[in-house]
């Protein structure tokens, strides 16, 4: 199938079923929109060469923040932000990615080793990909791939680990006859950014990304990670993504740091992670702790076992439809973020809190009601607010008169994270 026949499908409305199962009901016509936008970008291109259309959700953490790396558990889910390719093979030996808004990447599958100088790069995040699954024994080839994506850079929604689940979803489609599952696919876009591009990362955001809707995840064994569907009940609560203003693409030393404090303090206790360790013997031994690392270090320790035993917690809170509840185990993860941590600012950096501010914005515009706390990785970047669906208006009212209009993004949790369109 070309372009064209694509695009003949998505005006007939034979794909509405599909969309609507991706986007809602309410947004199919806008998917439909950009689907057929980004079409018409690759047939211009790419004319009468086969395609296919992907999907690879963004996605928000609820409970777990920092916990992955580590081995532990985590309460994720995607969301109605997502990036989307239009590709198929080109029957060469170079995959090209032409992402909306940045330059063309570019590699060759004869040589998909680690490439020195290519760190930090889209170019290792693809080759990276290809090379896990070429390791796999898959015949990778080269293949023709345009993208976009609303699923903002540096927001705390995971715009890197939707790219990697969109290629990882493609290339499965185009090489791998659909062979590889979700949690395979997230484990190969973690590799690539591990190993090809160099950031030491956990496997949370992939798999939020890939699997699609509310799942909680067990990482005690990272090569098979346990998780499963947590329901989600209707709750009268929207939830809110609230950029702070402040950038956190450049924080990779600050993000290594707390892995590598975790670390550090179980190596002390005999463990190469923090999940490893027992929490009794992490309490009667803090002492040694400290004396062996530092305040932060052991700091950080504590948010890792206080968080960790929230999640579960959470999930079942979820899962009763108790959402008072889960409303005040939010409250209390984000607080130990703040305390204990840390990842509400860069030491680097102190005198710039823009997601404290933020946090105090809406803790303020709340009154008591709902609850907030960091997102993601932290340090800048986005803060995550649960908000009656009565206060919904007022409240991004109250965000963007502060911050800049669209700083408060409404998203919804959608059912399906990396899949094939058509």
């Amino acid at each position: 199938m070309d372009a064209q026949a694509l695009q003949q499908l998505l005006r007939n409305g034979e794909l509405d079923s599909r969309l609507a199962e991706i986007y809602f009901d309410d947004g199919v016509a806008a998917a439909r929109e950009r689907l057929l936008a980004l079409s018409d970008r690759y047939r211009e291109s790419f004319p009468g060469a086969p395609a296919a259309l992907i999907t690879a959700a963004g996605r928000t953490e609820m409970a777990g923040n920092h916990t992955d790396h580590q081995h532990g558990r985590v309460l994720a889910a995607s969301v109605s932000l997502d990036a989307i390719a239009c590709g198929g093979p080109n029957g060469g030996t170079e995959i090209q990615v032409h992402s909306e808004g940045y330059p063309a990447v570019v590699i060759d599958v004869t040589d998909l080793n680690p490439v020195p100088g290519e760190e930090g790069t889209s170019e290792a995040i693809v080759r990276g990909i290809a090379h896990a699954m070429a390791d796999r024994g898959y015949p990778i080839a080269g293949a023709s791939i345009v993208t976009t994506s609303n699923v903002p850079g540096g927001s705390g929604l995971s715009s890197s680990a939707a790219f990697e689940i969109l290629v990882g979803n493609a290339l499965n489609h185009f090489f791998c006859n659909d062979e590889l599952t979700p949690v395979e696919l997230a484990q190969i876009g973690q590799y690539a950014e591990n190993v090809h591009f160099g950031k030491p990362s956990g496997l949370m955001d992939q798999m939020a990304c890939s699997i699609g809707g509310v799942i909680s995840i067990d990482f005690a064994d990272p090569a098979q990670p346990q998780w499963e569907r947590v329901e989600c009940p209707e709750s009268g609560h929207l939830l809110c993504i609230i950029d702070s203003g402040a950038d956190h693409a450049d924080l990779t030393d600050d993000y290594a740091g707390i892995v590598e404090e975790m670390r550090a303090v179980a190596a002390h206790f005999g463990a190469e992670y923090l999940s490893q360790v027992d929490r009794d013997a992490f309490w009667a031994g803090i002492a040694g702790a400290r004396a062996a690392s530092n305040d932060r270090a052991v700091l950080r320790a504590i948010h890792f076992f206080s968080d960790d035993a929230r999640v579960p917690r959470m999930a079942d809170a979820l899962a009763e439809g108790e959402f008072d509840r889960f409303l005040s185990l939010v409250t209390e993860s984000g607080g130990s973020s703040i305390a204990h941590l840390q990842n509400i600012y860069s030491a680097s950096a102190p005198t710039q809190q823009a997601v404290g501010v933020t946090i105090a914005l809406a803790e303020h515009l709340l009154s008591g009601r709902g609850a907030v706390r960091v997102h993601g990785g932290g340090f800048a970047g986005t803060v995550q607010a649960y908000v009656p669906e009565e206060l919904v208006e007022d409240f991004r009212a109250g965000i963007d008169a502060a911050l800049g209009e669209g700083a408060c993004t409404v998203v919804r949790i959608r059912p399906v994270g990396g899949a094939v369109i058509a």
